[in-house]
């Protein structure tokens, strides 16, 4: 038991009886107006670096995605048996063949809509009454297991017997074989995970809902949390809800022809749910082939440093927006998927998509340079006089429009900050970070070296008045073309493709600090809280 549960015993609860169980309850937090604010995130004004319940966004690099899953739901980024059951909530929902939801997502790719656009429309459809079954059996565990005194979802030794089977087993059992259902539990315990939930379900010698088995893998997940008052009951009873709209989200970020009965994206369902982590489905989602460590850990690189931003972000907005006009105060009126939606359509090619740039000007770059490999130090470019050369063209390209009486240039994409610009030679601490990381692993990228000789060449030529910062833009074109180089030199992955790819994955990432954000401000924001006053809005003429 942790020490956090242990000082809850010790308060005394275990002897006032079931009513005054932790998990009945869980944390109630005060409302106020949640407007610009935020209890989950929070940006560092000096280092710009983000932390989301206390886990700053470097940190949250070195977790796979299922462990940001944690992080952004539990407020904690869990371990290998929270994984494993992630893994397996999420894995069972992202094969969307013959899904209403997938239909809606391919309509608007086709019709040739943004992938934010696209994936609002899959979310659009997987309403509360999609989840309603889950949501309702979470509930009933958390009632049965909270009178029977269960303290550690994990206890393999706890008594069943004091739980009791003697109602409601029509929210946990079908009168047939549930394929779904099957498939989750041999996923679970090929994974070798624990939970008194999953063993509960499968003492009841019936046939298991797939419903009933997502809210005993969410419900394991939530009782510590629950239980040490990190996390509200209303949260709780949402998180199978949250691992459909996430596997959703994943899944219909692939084509249509990708999902097959029993198969997604050439995986067999019972290898996703067998052995597959939730990082890797996401890379083959993406990219379209199976990852290489190095490759993973790239990925997962990416996905931490673009986690969230802050409540103040745009699409941090529109989902407290979505949850404000919902009215938080009632929080079961809030519709999760519709908060989801309000992110989606408050990120766009300047916010999400934008990544893209980076890569199309560094495609710009190397175009012409023989470049195979770009994680071998050997390549035999001069980088150095690969950067001059741009330099050179860059200082005329300004001293011309200057001459010229134009003050505004174009700008290099990943090169300068608002903040880090007025040292000598500066720094995005961000991107140090990601430097040093991957050179300790004695792991290359031209792509990002080739940023850092660009900075000291535009000094050198008279192109800025100090050193740039390679800033975090820069990063993650450098750390995306390098994961797609090999495939778009050799015409797999055309430039279109390679912006779809860019977007996508900021929303992989975003949808996670997102959710933090959209969770937070149902539990304690008011109503209508995030509109405007009349007196600070303004009339232009």
């Amino acid at each position: 038991m942790s020490r956090d549960l242990v000082g809850l015993h010790r308060l005394g609860w275990a002897t006032q009886g079931p009513a005054a169980h932790p998990a009945r309850d869980g944390a109630v937090f005060p409302r106020r107006s949640m407007k610009d604010a935020s209890g989950a995130s929070q940006m560092d004004a000096t280092t710009q670096v983000t932390s989301l319940h206390g886990v700053s966004m470097l940190e949250a690099t070195q977790y796979p995605m299922e462990g940001n899953v944690c992080l952004a739901l539990l407020h904690e980024p869990g371990g290998d048996n929270e994984w494993a059951l992630v893994n397996v909530a999420i894995g069972a929902e992202v094969n969307l063949h013959d899904e209403p939801s997938l239909a809606a997502a391919q309509a608007a790719r086709e019709a040739g809509s943004a992938p934010n656009s696209v994936l609002a429309g899959a979310l659009s459809l997987i309403g509360p009454r999609r989840a309603e079954g889950a949501r309702t059996a979470a509930k009933a565990l958390i009632e049965r297991f909270a009178a029977a005194g269960l303290e550690d979802a994990q206890d393999e030794s706890f008594d069943l017997t004091l739980v009791g089977v003697d109602r409601g087993t029509e929210l946990l059992l079908s009168d047939r074989p549930d394929p779904k259902a099957e498939a989750m539990l041999a996923g679970f315990e090929r994974r070798g995970a624990k939970s008194v939930f999953v063993r509960y379900l499968e003492s009841l010698g019936g046939n298991p809902r797939a419903d009933a088995v997502l809210a005993a893998l969410t419900t394991t997940l939530a009782w510590a949390p629950l239980m040490q008052g990190r996390i509200s009951r209303f949260t709780a009873e949402s998180l199978p809800w949250w691992m459909r709209l996430f596997g959703a989200l994943i899944g219909a970020s692939a084509d249509a022809l990708h999902h097959e009965p029993g198969r997604f994206h050439g995986l067999p369902n019972r290898e996703i749910l067998d052995c597959r982590s939730l990082t890797e489905v996401a890379y083959l989602t993406l990219l379209g082939e199976n990852p290489q460590p190095s490759d993973l850990l790239a990925f997962r690189v990416l996905l931490g440093l673009l986690l969230s931003n802050g409540p103040g972000t745009i699409s941090a907005q529109g989902a407290k927006g979505a949850v404000s006009a919902d009215g938080p105060e009632n929080p079961a009126r809030v519709q999760l998927n519709k908060a989801m939606v309000g992110f989606l359509t408050h990120t766009g090619y300047a916010h999400g998509g934008n990544g893209y740039h980076g890569i199309e000007f560094l495609i710009q770059q190397f175009r012409g340079t023989g470049l195979t490999d770009p994680a071998d130090p050997d390549h035999g470019l001069d980088l150095c006089a690969l950067a001059a050369l741009h330099a050179t063209e860059y200082a005329r390209y300004r001293s011309e429009r200057k001459s010229g009486g134009t003050a505004a240039t174009r700008k290099i994409p990943g090169v300068n900050h608002p903040v880090f610009k007025d040292r000598s030679v500066n720094h995005d601490p961000r991107e140090v970070f990601v430097h040093d990381f991957f050179v300790q692993r004695g792991e290359y990228n031209v792509f990002h070296e080739y940023y850092r000789a660009l900075v000291q060449a535009l000094f050198d030529a008279g192109a800025s008045r100090n050193v740039y910062c390679v800033n975090v833009d820069a990063v993650i074109s450098a750390l995306l073309l390098k994961l797609t180089w090999r495939r778009y030199r050799a015409g797999d992955m055309p430039v279109e493709a390679l912006q779809t790819t860019a977007f996508s994955l900021f929303l992989y990432a975003r949808m996670l600090g997102c959710a933090a954000e959209i969770d937070d401000h149902l539990n304690r924001g008011r109503d209508m809280d995030t509109r405007t006053p009349a007196s600070r809005c303004e009339f232009v003429a």
